[in-house]
C-alpha cells in the first residue's frame, strides 16, 4: 500500500487505515524502531499483562504461600525495626 506523509506542526506523519490497524493488532501506544531503512511500527510491550489475574486465581488456589519456610534473617531477627 502506497501513502504519503502528511505534516503534523513540525514534524511528519502517516494515516494508517483502521482495517491494517486491526490486522496488527495495534492499540493506542506503539512502538517505533528503524530496521535496515525501514520504520517498524509495533504494539507496545507490556510485560506484566496478566499479572494481577494470574496471581489473584494463585491465591484463591492457594498457591501464594512461601516456597521455604523460615525465611526470615539475622537482619530480620535482630537489626530490622518493625513499625
Amino acid at each position: 500500500m502506497k501513502t504519503r506523509l502528511v505534516r503534523i506542526g513540525n514534524s511528519r506523519g502517516v494515516r494508517l487505515p483502521k482495517p491494517l490497524i486491526l490486522q496488527a493488532g495495534l492499540t493506542e501506544d506503539v512502538e517505533l524502531q528503524v530496521r535496515e531503512g525501514a520504520i517498524v511500527i509495533a504494539s507496545a510491550s507490556r510485560p506484566r499483562v496478566g499479572w494481577l489475574e494470574a496471581a489473584r486465581l494463585g491465591h484463591e488456589r492457594g498457591d501464594d504461600r512461601p516456597l521455604v519456610g523460615g525465611s526470615s534473617s539475622r537482619f530480620d531477627e535482630e537489626e530490622w525495626e518493625w513499625r
